[in-house]
């Protein structure tokens, strides 16, 4: 097998804060070439037709940005909205939408929304729009993250179980950074590949397997919980302690 070559980071995930977007919108036409040109400039863009189809995507993975359409069959985008925050999704949206008006963008900011963008536009604005949520994402500090006995430290790339520290390769270390950072979430192989590897993976490899692997032997020792659970069909998922 020829090893996959590793491939410079996209500008968002330069800092370890991986933004794969899904894109909440109806007009099967506008999606697409909304979804063409937000991949075209390095995100992992996931669509959606309907609300009930993005809490299935959701479901199936985390996603660190949200466009949505307000008008949409079935369930409506700001009733969408509204269930998102109720669950405590705090996943940063934009609206994208035809409703202009004051009082529509005052409600829809109200709802949870983070930004508000009135159709029709100009992908330019759109894009610009997407990467300030992202620049607005990636200006939290970098804390400590914790799961179990798992502890990682972003700024000094280091890692611990069980006060042990593990001796990671940088792409492992990336690895298990996301999938702390989405502990108890499903972390699809898109999302691994996209993150770890960028334009430079091959789909039909099992590098990423392998990786996996790689990494769960490090993490476990003798008598431990395997913290690294293999979600069949969907990816991986870091075991939150009970």
């Amino acid at each position: 097998m020829t090893p996959v070559q590793p491939h410079p980071l996209p500008w968002h995930y330069r800092d370890m804060q991986p933004l794969s977007l899904l894109l909440v919108e109806d007009e099967a036409r506008l999606a697409e070439s909304l979804r063409r040109g937000l991949a075209e400039e390095g995100f992992a863009v996931a669509w959606a037709p309907s609300a009930e189809a993005a809490q299935r995507e959701l479901s199936a993975g985390a996603r660190d940005l949200i466009v949505l359409d307000l008008r949409l069959p079935g369930k409506d985008g700001l009733e969408f909205l509204r269930d998102l925050r109720q669950q405590g999704n705090t996943t940063p949206v934009l609206i994208l939408t035809a409703r202009g008006s004051v009082s529509e963008r005052v409600t829809g900011l109200d709802s949870g929304a983070d930004d508000y963008l009135v159709k029709p536009f100009a992908f330019a604005e759109l894009l610009a729009r997407v990467r300030a949520l992202a620049r607005r994402r990636s200006a939290a500090p970098a804390a400590m993250l914790k799961v179990a006995d798992l502890e990682l430290d972003p700024i000094r790339r280091k890692a611990w179980r069980s006060r042990r520290e593990l001796a990671l390769s940088p792409k492992e270390m990336i690895l298990l950074e996301l999938l702390m950072r989405h502990a108890g979430e499903v972390v699809t192989r898109d999302m691994i590949a996209e993150v770890a590897w960028g334009t430079g993976y091959n789909g039909f490899t099992n590098l990423i397997e392998v990786f996996v692997n790689r990494l769960r032997q490090k993490i476990d020792y003798a008598g431990s919980e395997s913290l690294i659970l293999t979600v069949r069909g969907a990816g991986y998922s870091l075991r939150r302690p009970a």
